[in-house]
């Protein structure tokens, strides 16, 4: 039986590393790089191991897509790029799209102080 994974924030951040797909998507394709993205993610979340979560949001202007993925570790990336399938799905997204691609390892986590000042009072 798997346990229930619980997205949360904690003090001091984990040695993770993020990719961040920017997704700039045709005049009028914004839903369909959307999806095309959304099947990517859900390919690699159903699959491999150093996928830990990612976040999926389209701009409010219609313009982009982003993709905030948590991983393992950067070997992952070279991983996930030599899936003959995760390939074929990623390149989907030329059709309706430009896209950037960067991987980044978190140095600071910065949450409100005004949490903190709260829970101690």
């Amino acid at each position: 039986m798997h346990e229930a994974l619980v997205a949360g924030f904690r003090r001091n951040p984990e040695p993770t590393v993020f990719i961040v797909n920017v997704i700039h998507a045709h005049e009028g394709k914004q839903e369909e790089a959307f999806r095309l993205i959304q099947d990517v993610v859900h390919y690699v979340a159903e699959r491999k191991e150093g996928f830990l979560w990612s976040s999926l949001a389209k701009s409010t202007d219609g313009k982009t897509v982003v993709n905030i993925e948590a991983i393992a570790g950067e070997e992952n990336v070279e991983e996930f790029f030599t899936d003959a399938v995760f390939l074929e799905k990623f390149k989907a997204l030329h059709s309706v799209s430009t896209f950037e691609f960067h991987t980044y390892r978190v140095d600071d986590l910065v949450l409100p102080k005004r949490a903190a000042l709260t829970a101690s009072a």
